[in-house]
């Protein structure tokens, strides 16, 4: 496995190494799927404490308490980290690929750095197999130039590349400068999987209109430089929250009472949200919902309680900075207009929070909101149902990806304020029979379509690739 973000990062407390687990769905789908089968993960060490918890050749054995797979750190240079990921990745491939209304940056200097930081990756892998055979799982945007890296020295390796972030259309990609280049580094991947169809489709599309290559569309594939790769969906999911040692029964009884008292819970309609704090995830439509909710309905006011556990995220970037003080000033400004004495609307939670807070929070909601205005999958929809055990409510924008499995959620425009506003109000006012039947339908759906189903999914597709192309291909049908 080689992804940018580590399943386990090594921070300093008070003077002592801290173990934590970085927010984000990669680490929380795939961590249990390397605890399954074990192996290597290969990563960027970006804990300040990462170098010193590791072995010489940056290696250490995970989790801690019951070493499951070896965890292989990447060392960059603070320059190589702020062009690569801080630059190409997140101010140029995250904006371009989420149609947020944040317009892309490319720099050539980023580029470099991003060239410079995927060959590192690249070159960990290469000594981590040795002469051995291998399964390569390359993991998101920031390591596009990965699988064509492995096979400019071992074409014999099998390799794989998950793109969790949506794919956008072909004109939006071709302002990428270097797009001929992530398409192409994309395309050593004997297997390229997406979340939904729809991104498969605009990436054959933007194939065909940048590429020289062959494209066979009855069976997804694309022939370039003569090489097949296969392109397909495969939506992810979660792993069940009782495989993950989280609290239980009365223990779990406890920590909800304890969150409860902490934060003036007791009585109140508790809805939540979590999310890496991020201009994607519509974090300020979800405030300015809550608002006028409250003021639609100002029955509600004094019994209905929002809490957002908010993880920062990429705090190096001025506009991820500029976003966080945007939702303090704007929680602080609903909060002023509609508290009273022992209550108010919005608790925004601006830290990390560890799985068995995030749990107990999502058991204690009746409703969990997620407004995101583009989002590939978003995990916390499915962290929700999975931590339900009967009625509580899902809100779910209409585009995140999650949207097409959980049908049974409220499905919302994070746009129409109005729409979003009624919604919360649907979902309290929702009679408990059919809040169980939509719940149960949910529980099933992320029940048999767990973390482990799309590992063992990919890993067959990525298994048969190798062993026949498409019929057409050799006949060069769909040549572009």
């Amino acid at each position: 496995m080689v992804s940018n973000r580590e399943p386990y990062m090594h921070q300093l407390r008070d003077g002592e190494p801290r173990m934590i687990m970085p927010a984000g769905g990669l680490v929380t789908a795939l961590d249990p799927v390397l605890q399954a089968c074990g192996g290597v993960w290969i990563a960027h060490g970006g804990g300040d404490a990462d170098r010193e918890t590791a072995d010489a050749s940056g290696r250490l054995t995970v989790p801690p308490d019951d070493a499951r797979y070896t965890l292989r750190r990447v060392w960059l240079t603070r320059e190589e980290e702020q062009g690569y990921y801080y630059g190409f990745s997140n101010e140029g491939l995250w904006p371009l690929c989420h149609l947020a209304h944040e317009r892309p940056v490319f720099r050539a200097a980023d580029w470099d750095y991003y060239r410079q930081a995927n060959q590192r990756f690249a070159d960990a892998v290469i000594e981590e197999i040795g002469d051995g055979k291998a399964v390569v799982l390359v993991q998101d945007y920031q390591l596009a130039l990965v699988p064509q890296m492995l096979k400019a020295v071992r074409p014999d390796l099998r390799v794989g590349l998950f793109w969790h972030i949506p794919w956008p259309n072909p004109e939006a990609f071709r302002i990428c400068p270097w797009g001929a280049d992530i398409l192409t580094g994309m395309l050593g991947a004997d297997l390229v999987g997406f979340h939904l169809q729809q991104y498969c489709n605009n990436f054959l599309d933007t194939v065909d209109r940048v590429l020289e290559s062959r494209l066979d569309w009855d069976h997804f594939a694309v022939e370039f430089k003569g090489r097949v790769s296969q392109v397909r969906p495969f939506p992810i999911s979660v792993q069940d929250w009782a495989e993950r040692k989280v609290p239980a029964g009365e223990e779990l009884a406890r920590q909800i009472a304890a969150l409860k008292a902490q934060h003036k819970l007791d009585g109140a309609y508790v809805a939540v949200g979590v999310d890496r704090i991020d201009y994607t995830k519509g974090l300020p439509e979800r405030f300015r919902a809550v608002g006028r909710f409250l003021e639609k309905y100002p029955q509600y006011r004094g019994r209905f309680t929002f809490v957002e556990l908010g993880a920062p995220s990429r705090t190096h970037l001025r506009r991820y900075r500029d976003h966080i003080a945007q939702l303090e000033a704007l929680a602080d400004e609903i909060n002023w207009k509609y508290q009273t004495n022992g209550w108010k609307p919005i608790h925004f939670l601006a830290s990390h929070h560890d799985a068995r807070t995030v749990h107990a929070f999502l058991r204690m909601a009746s409703m969990c909101i997620v407004s995101s205005l583009h989002d590939g999958m978003n995990l916390v929809a499915k962290e929700y149902v999975a931590a339900q055990e009967s009625e509580g409510v899902l809100i779910l924008s209409e585009f995140a990806g999650a949207a097409r499995e959980l049908a049974d959620a409220i499905i919302i425009n994070p746009y129409d304020t109005e729409q979003f506003a009624d919604a919360i109000r649907y979902g309290m006012e929702m009679d408990t029979a059919q809040r169980r039947a939509r719940m149960r339908r949910m529980r099933r759906t992320v029940e048999e379509h767990n973390i482990y189903r799309w590992a063992a999914g990919f890993l067959t597709e990525l298994a048969a690739t190798r062993a026949q192309a498409p019929a057409g291909m050799a006949a060069g049908v769909g040549e572009s």
